[in-house]
């Protein structure tokens, strides 16, 4: 058993569980390695099973060592996993209610009556908000894939080319620096699409006296980064650059005070009140950041609802924004992991408006 299938294990008393199902891709591979699209855990005090049809087997057996690994696509999932409840004598199985399907749920309902099924919650999403050292060489290097690509992109960007070009040649970048892909869609936003705090690149070319927003992320190794950097094409508007050194402020700010002991709600508006009190609160609607790990949006957040207490060796964003309709927008983003006394961003690059 593996520690962190231990840890899971642990709480399985006061989650009022006998055993657990997993389902979800990410869960999955956090608590057993396996990367596959296809299987299932099962897990109690007594058993760690992987279910999965042919295709995965030998996958599943290379990459999960503390797994009894099974094919159960011939008799069929409930059919398989009832053997391994019985055996355990199982009488309350949790599953993960806030990741499986309705359909998926009536079948353990309908074909394991005798279990009753509970919902887990975010029980494993839970174990994920403490990053291992493993972890963290794994999310640093992801980060530094950033940093190198914004670097490039600084030497590439220049009047006349669209948003999608720019948003080719920086995944292109990353790949090359050995990212196995993207964490999510990389929003490139020039002008007046800058207003928009998730635009996707379009045929726009960017141009003199605009504002360019990017924000991305990669994937390496099965961990992700997120950054964002707003660039100035040329020189821009006194309003453009006021709004710029507002969100810089904001961004200083509450990355300096972040720190264990404090709750997101408390990090959220330190931000948040700078970007209020200089008249552009209104223009500021998203929550200050998250985590990040396996996958791009993970929990705790940093947002005026989020009343968990951040501890150390988690991860958050830090990206306040200032969004102005059919002018432009600003955001600035690096990604923090809590120390024992404050907080270490795990991106380099220059925060100061760069003028190209």
């Amino acid at each position: 058993m593996n520690l962190r299938v231990q840890k899971l294990t642990e709480k399985l008393k006061d989650l009022g569980l006998d055993a657990v199902l997993v389902s979800s891709l990410y869960n999955r591979r956090y608590l057993s390695g396996f990367t596959g699209s296809n299987a299932y855990l099962y897990i109690s005090p007594n058993q760690q099973i992987l279910l999965t049809d042919f295709r995965y087997l030998e996958q599943a057996a290379a990459q999960c060592p503390d797994f009894q690994i099974v094919e159960y696509r011939n008799a069929g999932l409930t059919e398989t996993l009832e053997k391994y409840l019985q055996a355990d004598n199982v009488k309350i199985c949790g599953f993960e209610g806030n990741q499986m399907t309705f359909a998926e749920y009536r079948l353990l309902v309908d074909k394991l009556p005798a279990v009753e099924w509970k919902s887990m919650g975010d029980a494993v999403e839970q174990l994920r908000m403490l990053k291992t050292p493993e972890e963290l060489v794994l999310l640093r290097k992801a980060s530094q894939i950033g940093d190198q690509a914004f670097s490039h992109m600084l030497d590439f960007i220049k009047p006349g080319l669209t948003e999608k070009e720019i948003g080719i040649e920086l995944e292109f970048t990353m790949r090359k620096l050995g990212a196995e892909g993207l964490s999510f869609e990389s929003i490139i936003a020039s002008g007046v699409n800058g207003a928009r705090p998730h635009a996707r690149p379009t045929d726009k070319p960017i141009r003199q006296g605009e504002l360019l927003t990017m924000d991305f992320g990669c994937i390496y190794q099965g961990y992700c980064s997120d950054m964002t950097r707003t660039v100035a094409i040329g020189e821009v508007s006194d309003q453009l650059k006021e709004i710029y050194d507002i969100t810089l402020k904001a961004h200083l700010e509450s990355l300096a005070a972040l720190k264990p002991g404090l709750t997101g709600a408390a990090v959220d508006t330190i931000a948040r009140d700078i970007i209020t009190e200089a008249g552009y609160g209104q223009y500021f609607g998203h929550g200050l950041g998250h985590s990040v790990g396996l996958e791009v949006h993970e929990v705790p957040y940093l947002g005026q609802r989020e009343t968990r207490t951040l501890k150390a060796n988690m991860l958050e964003t830090i990206e306040p924004g200032i969004y102005l309709p059919g002018i432009g927008g600003v955001r600035i983003e690096d990604l923090a992991l809590l120390t024992e006394n404050g907080a270490e961003s795990l991106v380099t690059s220059e925060k100061k408006l760069i003028v190209l």
